[in-house]
C-alpha cells in the first residue's frame, strides 16, 4: 500500500493496526513539526536534542493515541508533542532531577568507546574494544537485562521508536527504563 498518498488520519489509524510503514510515514512527516517546537524550548541541564527526543516520543504517542472524529491528526500530535516537551522542561527543573542534571550523560562516558577511526593502528583499536568489553561488563552488573539492553541501544543512537520496535515494549517503557538506568549509573562514573 502507498502510504505515501494517504492522509494523516488515515496512516494514524493504520499505524494503530500495526502497519509499521504508516508509522515510519507519519514520523517522517512530523520531524519537522517536532523540531520547531522543541526549538522553542531551553532544557536545564540538556540540549535541544533530548527535547527533540522527547517531542518524538510526544509524537509516537499521538500515532498510538489518535482517535478519528475528535481533532485533527496534526492538531492533536502538536498538542501531544507540545505537553510531552513541557512536561520534560518542567521535569528538569525540580530538585526531583538535579542529580540527573548535574551528571555525565552515558553516551559521553562511553563516546571515547565507540568512535572510531581510520587511522588508528591495530593496537589502539584491540584497545579500544578491550575498552567497550571492560565497560559494558561493568554497567550489565548494575542494570537489568532490560536496562542494559535499551542503554547499550541508546549508546548505539537509537531512537526511542526504533528501541520500542526492537524490543517490543511501549515507548514509555523504553524511556523509564533509560531513566533507571542513567540514576544506577551516576554513581558509577
Amino acid at each position: 500500500m502507498q502510504t505515501e498518498k494517504l492522509s494523516d488520519e488515515k496512516l494514524a489509524l493504520l499505524s494503530r493496526s500495526g502497519d509499521k510503514n504508516a508509522t515510519d510515514q507519519l514520523l517522517k512527516r512530523y520531524k519537522n513539526m517536532v523540531l520547531s517546537v522543541a526549538r522553542r524550548f531551553f532544557l536545564s541541564g540538556g540540549e535541544t536534542e533530548d527535547l527533540v527526543q522527547e517531542g518524538m516520543c510526544g509524537l509516537y504517542s499521538a500515532i498510538q493515541g489518535y482517535s478519528e472524529g475528535k481533532s485533527t491528526f496534526a492538531s492533536y500530535a502538536m498538542r501531544c508533542i507540545r505537553n510531552r516537551i513541557i512536561d520534560a522542561v518542567k521535569a528538569t527543573g525540580g530538585a526531583k532531577h538535579s542529580a540527573l542534571n548535574n551528571f555525565l550523560p552515558i553516551v559521553e562516558v562511553g563516546e571515547e568507546l565507540y568512535s572510531s577511526s581510520d587511522s588508528e593502528n591495530p593496537e589502539d583499536e584491540l584497545i579500544k574494544r578491550e575498552n567497550r568489553g571492560e565497560f559494558l561488563q561493568k554497567i550489565s552488573r548494575n542494570l537489568s537485562s532490560f536496562e542494559f539492553k535499551v542503554t547499550v541501544m541508546y549508546m548505539d543512537g537509537l531512537t526511542m521508536a526504533d528501541m520500542s520496535s526492537a524490543t517490543g515494549k511501549p515507548v514509555k517503557s523504553i524511556d523509564n527504563a533509560l531513566q533507571r538506568a542513567k540514576r544506577k549509573l551516576s554513581g558509577l562514573f
